[in-house]
């Protein structure tokens, strides 16, 4: 059947498959077999399940990454992990030119690639390259990191085999955080305009615009200098400890869960503290010390502490945003710039959070769905765009022109303007704008607490989270549920939103959402209100609501109960 495709193009589009060894690509697949009837879809953190049953997947995202390069004459990046999943996860996603999630088209691509049976490969490689024009003459030049899981080296040689059989060439960077392969894969398509794509280059940018920063803090002994980070016995930590006497001078980090000793994500991690709302196992906290969790792959970040009274505290993604966008807000009032800034939400977002950044920073605030792509994509818009997922997934872009603008302010403003704008050129350095990244994340973080002589508790003391209340109702098909409004709204099933709206007007401060998941046959419930106990009330009253009208299956929804759902 591809042979008589083939036979029938136009001899232009003909000569193009030529150098397309299909013959090759038949028998490597063949040794990179698909299990029979395993069905994996791309979405917003790219294949993700069980690392046993990626090894066609890795091989077929080697292939798709070449096509993608040889279509934008740029290089690509393929990296493997599962992020916060559990150590026996594994995964694989593709970073396009200039550091960001691939593009929608191309997702679609992915699935149906990594879908394919043996005998439908050929097909549907060609299919790909003719819906996207690609010149298969073109060069192709693909970069590939990994985290530490122990299935990884073997994954990422499996991407390697898709690469090369497809005549790409390549780098592999071998371990490495998910954003510093963004990082690598942004500096090479840039020309090094952007740094250098080595790991020095990347620890040099990041450390000197700290250290430079840090300077000028006018707070004195090491009281703010001191951090504990839990590195969740993943890549994190590697990459920090070599990392850190690049900036030692103004930070002292004590690292945990560093991966010498337990689990990969196994309580500990960003994504274990924000949901358990405690500390991770095997740190110590003493009350008021500044403390941090990474995720597996170090691309969220979250800070903690205990209060006097023993009680903990989470600094979420949204705080994270809060800090940043105010101080960044408070840099260009200083330099006399009228630059447009904004901060990009999701609908998970606290109330609380939305409110002050609106009403006390003046700072217009945006909603989007939920996943990193949507955010990055909206804060592309802005001068200056901050975004933060609560989950801690987060960085803030700026626009070439305000890099520029501000580049010249340093340069020629007078004193205190200029002091200003030399802060606002490092922020800019230190910042990883291919990706949310925690390295970068944590030492602006540390930066802005430095300089603004704040402690954690008057960080979070900027205002009060509301409580809220995060629920999973299981369902036989996550696909009745629809949304709108940035996923605020139910549309279908009908009756839902009318139901979840009554429910709302039961509480004070009160308001409710339902999403399907992205991964699983699942509907996620969010509610928020003035009171645990109401917040707790009212995520229920949807679940059962969700239950009844979206199809639930198995057990009713219980009422929410310590250590269930997420509350802040």
């Amino acid at each position: 059947m591809v042979l008589e495709r083939l036979l029938v193009m136009p001899e232009t589009i003909f000569l193009n498959f030529v150098d397309m060894d299909l013959g090759a690509i038949t028998k490597y697949s063949a040794l990179h077999a698909k299990p029979s009837g395993l069905i994996l879809q791309y979405g917003t953190a790219g294949f993700r399940t069980k690392a046993e049953h990626l090894d066609h997947v890795m091989f077929r995202m080697g292939l798709l990454a070449v096509l993608r390069s040889k279509q934008t004459k740029s290089t690509i990046g393929v990296m493997v992990t599962a992020s916060h999943n559990p150590e026996e996860d594994n995964g694989v996603k593709l970073v396009d030119p200039l550091g960001e999630m691939l593009a929608p088209s191309w997702e679609e691509h992915a699935t149906c690639l990594a879908n394919a049976e043996e005998q439908d490969m050929q097909r549907v490689l060609i299919d790909i390259s003719e819906k996207e024009a690609v010149n298969l003459q073109q060069d192709a030049f693909v970069v590939i990191g990994r985290d530490t899981r122990p299935s990884s080296e073997k994954l990422s040689q499996s991407v390697i085999d898709g690469v090369t059989v497809l005549g790409g060439q390549f780098h592999d960077y071998g371990l490495l955080t998910t954003p510093q392969l963004h990082y690598m894969v942004y500096c090479r398509n840039t020309g090094g305009r952007y740094g250098k794509a080595t790991i020095e280059g990347y620890y040099q940018k990041l450390s000197k615009a700290f250290v430079e920063l840090t300077k000028q803090a006018s707070c004195s002994g090491d009281e703010y200098r001191s951090l504990k980070v839990d590195c969740a016995n993943g890549i994190g930590a590697l990459k920090l400890r070599e990392m850190e006497h690049y900036f030692s001078q103004g930070l002292s980090v004590q690292l945990f869960n560093d991966g010498s000793k337990g689990k990969l994500n196994h309580l500990c991690g960003a994504d274990f503290v924000k949901s358990h709302q405690k500390p991770p196992q095997g740190m110590e906290i003493k009350s008021n010390e500044r403390c941090c969790s990474f995720d597996g792959d170090a691309d969220r970040i979250v800070y903690y502490y205990h209060d006097a009274d023993g009680h903990f505290h989470l600094i979420d993604g949204d705080k994270i945003a809060t800090l940043i966008s105010s101080f960044l807000k408070e840099l260009l009032v200083e330099i006399g710039e009228s630059l447009n800034i904004g901060v990009v939400q999701t609908a998970y977002a606290n109330g609380s959070s939305t409110r002050y950044l609106e009403e006390v920073m003046k700072v217009p605030v945006y909603c989007t769905k939920t996943g990193v792509k949507h955010l990055h994509h909206k804060a592309q818009e802005f001068d200056i765009g901050v975004y933060f997922e609560a989950n801690g997934h987060g960085t803030a872009l700026f626009s070439t022109a305000v890099e520029m603008k501000i580049k010249q302010s340093a340069e020629q403003l007078e004193d205190k303007k200029r002091k200003a704008a030399k802060m606002l050129e490092n922020i800019i350095d230190l910042f990883n704008q291919a990706a949310g990244d925690a390295i970068s994340d944590m030492l602006v973080i540390e930066a802005i607490l430095a300089l603004k002589g704040l402690t954690v508790q008057q960080w979070d003391g900027l205002y009060t989270d509301l409580p809220n209340r995060q629920l999973k109702v299981q369902v036989a098909d996550r696909r009745v549920i629809s949304t709108t409004n940035a996923e605020r709204q139910a549309v279908t099933p009908p009756g839902l939103q009318e139901a979840i709206n009554d429910l709302v007007k039961k509480y004070k401060l009160s308001r409710a959402f339902v999403r399907p998941s992205g991964t699983e046959d699942v509907v996620r419930v969010y509610a928020e209100a003035d009171s645990q106990e109401s917040a707790d009330h009212l995520a229920h009253e949807v679940s059962l609501a969700v239950f009844q009208l979206a199809g639930g299956i198995g057990e009713r929804p219980q009422p929410a109960s310590d250590g269930e759902g997420t509350p802040h």
